[in-house]
């Protein structure tokens, strides 16, 4: 896209990365951006490009165009379909004409570009913030911010190494009652808080059994796969069912549970466990989904603190009236914060003590867009860090250790016992195979690092 310069402030400069920076320990080797970061005036328009487009990509392409101080300029996905339908969005919420690119590191070679909004698949998360703060971009990555824990802590050095604001997805740290249910957690309003509960339900049907097939001429499926060792293209994976294959995704449990483990981690104010087991499995169908449908985590902290998170992929059936939320429980009542931007106080003997509700409705359910007015709040806060310095609500540290507590379930999960963690960095006690699962293997040079 051409950029009308004459709208640019004239004390904007440009800062280079220098190429040493950027190719030392790069995450793609073959990569080499020639890009800068710009120092923002209070007053100047963010640019963004948004990596994987295609459904929550897309809406979060269009909530960022609609921000007053913002203009997307770059649509990047590996599916040419997802390219020309989010840019005929675009054209409805801003007057600057987007570009699409297939491939986002051609984005990131791009001076005039400031953020990268990461929608991709879970595999591509960590790989892609890693690459875009390398080449001198700030980042908004979606949950979760990682497919495996070694990737989250690479993300927090990186975000130390780099100076660059790093904002997760966890959009729910910036919905206004949210944060005061929260705040009443935190200042005693229950009295001491010694367990919380977290949930997700949903009714996902089937994926069958995948074929092979040939790949389709909208698709880079090279690209798709990008830092993940490399497999055949089957007809039930693409475009969502690859949250279900440990290789691509992570389940339920990170799915969404991420966000739920989050409110519990914040309001209980812990960062590491102590032990940490799981249960469950896929119950309901016999396919190729690999992760559990059905699984409970449960983790242990010191201090008599405990949490779990409940996950049903093939039961809708609420928990609280709600298809998702969380439950504090201390020694003088309870606060449910259930899907939407609301929370409710209560008594030992159930009786509501305190109801806060917000006026518009929101669908947890709802994978592509479901709280739109709200998400933008979290946009906003991290355009205010980038341009004023503001503190995120979501930065990568608090992003990386709620990620962590479900990757830890996970990985119980797959080991089939409970792990022991170090309460100082979560990493796992005297379990070589749960170790190996701290990390993966990657495609022969797409190794993350720093």
């Amino acid at each position: 896209m051409s950029e009308n310069k004459h709208t640019r402030r004239d004390f904007i400069k440009k800062t280079a990365l220098s190429s040493t920076a950027l190719m030392a320990g790069g995450v793609l080797p073959q990569f080499s951006a020639q890009s800068y970061g710009r120092i923002l005036g209070a007053n100047e328009k963010i640019k963004a490009s948004v990596m994987g487009v295609n459904s929550r990509g897309k809406a979060l392409a269009t909530n960022f165009a609609q921000q007053d101080i913002c203009d997307v300029i770059h649509v990047c996905d590996v599916d040419s379909r997802a390219i020309s339908s989010c840019l005929d969005a675009l054209k409805e919420r801003q007057s600057v004409e987007a570009k699409g690119i297939t491939d986002f590191r051609k984005s990131l070679e791009s001076s005039d570009v400031d953020v990268l909004v990461i929608a991709a698949p879970d595999h591509w998360h960590a790989p892609a913030s890693l690459l875009a703060m390398q080449a001198g971009k700030n980042v908004y990555v979606e949950k979760p911010c990682s497919h495996n824990p070694k990737e989250g802590e690479i993300l927090v050095e990186a975000a130390k190494k780099y100076g660059k604001v790093i904002q997760m997805g966890n959009q729910r740290r910036s919905w206004p009652n949210v944060v005061e249910g929260i705040n009443a957690v935190k200042n005693g309003e229950i009295g001491r808080v010694y367990f919380g509960k977290g949930w997700y339900t949903n009714n996902r049907q089937s994926i069958g059994i995948g074929k092979p097939m040939a790949v389709p001429d909208w698709l880079d499926w090279e690209l798709w796969q990008g830092p993940a060792p490399r497999k055949n293209l089957k007809d039930n994976l693409i475009h969502y069912n690859w949250h279900w294959h440990w290789h691509w995704g992570t389940g339920e449990a990170l799915n969404n549970g991420t966000h739920m483990v989050d409110l519990l981690r914040w309001g209980m104010e812990v960062d590491f466990p102590t032990k940490v087991s799981s249960n469950g499995g896929r119950y309901r169908y016999q396919d190729d989904w690999e992760t559990p449908d059905t699984q409970l985590i449960n983790l242990e902290f010191g201090d008599n603190l405990t949490m779990t998170w409940e996950g049903r992929s093939c039961n809708g059936k609420p928990i609280e009236g709600s298809s998702v939320g969380v439950v504090f429980y201390g020694e003088e009542g309870s606060i449910l914060i259930p899907g939407g931007n609301s929370y409710t106080v209560f008594d030992l003997k159930g009786k509501v003590v305190k109801e806060v509700k917000d006026s518009k409705e929101i669908d947890p359910r709802n994978a592509t867009n479901p709280a739109e007015h709200l998400d933008a709040l979290h946009i906003r806060n991290m355009f205010s860090a980038i341009q004023d310095g503001t503190a995120l609500n979501a930065d990568i540290d608090s992003g990386h250790k709620s990620t962590l507590l479900v990757q830890l379930g996970n990985i119980a999960q797959r080991v089939g016992s409970s792990l022991n963690t170090d309460p100082k960095n979560g990493h796992i006690i005297k379990h070589p195979e749960a170790q190996k699962l701290w990390s993966r293997t990657y495609e022969k040079g797409w190794e993350m690092k720093l």
